[in-house]
């Protein structure tokens, strides 16, 4: 299967950046967010290969990808 582009809502960017920014300011260092941010991108990244991956939602075309203590919701389409 040939990889897909991955599109991030304007939401999702600025809930990404909300949560990396909360670990930042109750750590006092990045360290953590640096590897969440990671951990959440190689994540992200595993859908452009498989766009299957996680569990399906009620709604359809919907998906939910489980990573540590969040859910990433992802819209899929087949081509």
């Amino acid at each position: 299967m040939a990889n897909r582009k991955i599109v991030w809502l304007s939401k999702a960017k600025f809930d990404l950046l909300k949560i990396l920014e909360y670990f930042y300011i109750r750590n006092g260092s990045k360290t953590y967010s640096v590897k969440l941010n990671t951990k959440i991108r190689r994540a992200v990244g595993l859908l452009s290969n498989h766009p299957f991956l996680g569990l399906q939602s009620d709604v359809e075309n919907i998906r939910a990808l489980v990573e540590g203590d969040y859910v990433i919701f992802k819209y899929y389409v087949d081509h």
